[in-house]
């Protein structure tokens, strides 16, 4: 039993480590507006053609701002799905896993079910 939770351990380590790595980008449909977000969705890198400047409408600008950004994040909560997919539940999908903790609980409703065997 110990070995097995040390290879989960491990791999549990490892998926950590590979959320961490995630980078994914997104493009605004005229290309001028680039986002790229972490693993949580956070913004790492925000890149805005000088040609936005063109048009003064800040409410657009912010609304294509705030679309990439959710673009990026979906994309990323995608990866981090596909990281995490053996720790989830067989229903779960990119859309619903709070991968943050669905792993854990998902573990933790095994084990007591399991009444604490595996």
């Amino acid at each position: 039993m110990y070995a097995e939770y040390q290879r989960m351990a491990e791999d549990v380590r490892s998926a950590k480590r590979r959320l961490t790595e995630i980078r994914a980008t997104a493009e605004s449909e005229d290309g001028l507006i680039s986002a790229t977000v972490g693993g949580s969705g956070e913004l790492v890198e925000l890149w805005l053609d000088p040609r936005i400047y063109r048009t003064p409408d800040s409410t657009a600008l912010a609304e294509a701002i705030a679309g990439t950004l959710r673009e990026a994040a979906q994309r990323a909560q995608e990866e981090g799905f596909a990281i995490l997919a053996d720790f989830l539940p067989s229903d779960a999908t990119p859309e619903t896993a709070d991968l943050r903790f669905d792993p854990l609980l998902t573990d933790l409703d095994r084990e007591i079910a399991g009444g604490g065997r595996r």
